[in-house]
């Protein structure tokens, strides 16, 4: 009995040296997307700070692909021993809440790490319309409902949710347009052929200060410094009503606490820094930063809204 003791004790103190000791060869931080955007931006610039902090190599690995199921699910069935972290979008809950097989599970297959950012996504129409403000948008969608149309990037996606509960909220009815995405539906807009989108900072602002579209709302609590003149929705005509995409800092479940900490608060280090800020604030976006326990409960009640909205929506589970 006292020698099994031992063995544990021993195996105990060698797995706390080890731990500490992380990391003793490259991490690799998997993206499920392609270069670019938002999501990218976060990995790289934590990668390069890891990198320094650590001593040892972090790079990104992206791996785009099925709404980003590919990387989410090749980071969930990685080893867990902290040389495989994971930095996604609001997407790694949204595929749970649109569709009946997921080869992975948010909450069960993951340890959180921190929410990294936020972004809101801005409400545009077309300058040509006699649309000034959130209010007279809904006073006319109001006044003939189902007649103004609004495009997506396609059903289920975040500019698509987040019209969904602006109406749900707002009490109005528009006819859904789905386009393969984001840019397409805001040409179409600027073409007339639809009324109305929400749309990611990157691609709305540069036609927003070019006078090709006008932006009538954010979707998140507050402004945003890209858009500083922009009134939140809440703000606008809909109180209450708040809906980001987000972007996170995740590891393989069962990944030790001790590694967890230590990648937490070199993270902390790196969001709060002026290059972090700088590179989030052309996507609209703000780095935020959280406890690993607060960002698991922030996922669980992001499927629970996006259920909910589902179900309002009336839209089929694919």
């Amino acid at each position: 009995m006292r020698w099994a003791s031992a063995l544990a004790l021993a195996l105990a103190i060698g797995a706390a040296g080890a731990q500490s000791d992380y990391p003793v060869r490259p991490v690799r931080i998997i993206v499920p997307s392609p270069p670019s955007g938002g999501t990218d931006i976060v990995a790289r610039v934590l990668a390069q700070h890891f990198s320094n902090a650590f001593g040892q190599q972090f790079f990104v690995e992206n791996k785009p692909g099925a709404g980003n199921v590919i990387g989410i699910e090749a980071a969930a069935r990685a080893a867990p021993d902290g040389y495989t972290l994971l930095v996604s979008a609001s997407t790694i809950a949204l595929n749970s809440v649109l569709y009946k097989k997921v080869p992975y599970d948010p909450v069960r297959d993951f340890a959180p790490i921190t929410l990294a950012a936020t972004a809101p996504n801005i409400l545009v129409v077309n300058p040509k319309l006699p649309l000034k403000t959130l209010a007279d948008l809904i006073a006319a969608a109001k006044a003939q409902p189902g007649k103004l149309s609004y495009g997506t990037p396609g059903i289920g996606t975040s500019p698509h949710l987040c019209m969904e509960l602006f109406k749900s909220m707002a009490g109005v009815d528009l006819q859904h347009v789905p386009y393969k995405g984001t840019a397409a539906a805001v040409m179409d807009i600027i073409g007339g052929q639809i009324d109305v989108a929400f749309a990611t900072a990157l691609t709305a602002k540069p036609l927003i200060d070019a006078g090709r579209l006008r932006a009538l709302a954010v979707s998140g609590p507050r402004r945003v410094e890209a858009l500083p003149g922009v009134p939140p929705v809440a703000e606008a005509g809909v109180p209450g009503y708040e809906a980001m995409q987000w972007y996170g800092l995740l590891a393989p479940a069962g990944t030790p606490s001790a590694i967890i900490e230590r990648v937490h608060a070199e993270a902390m280090v790196a969001l709060r820094s002026p290059e972090m800020k700088a590179r989030l604030a052309a996507d609209g976006a703000e780095p935020a930063g959280t406890t690993p326990a607060e960002f698991g409960a922030y996922i669980k009640r992001e499927l629970e809204k996006w259920s909910r909205v589902r179900d309002a929506a009336h839209i089929e589970r694919q």
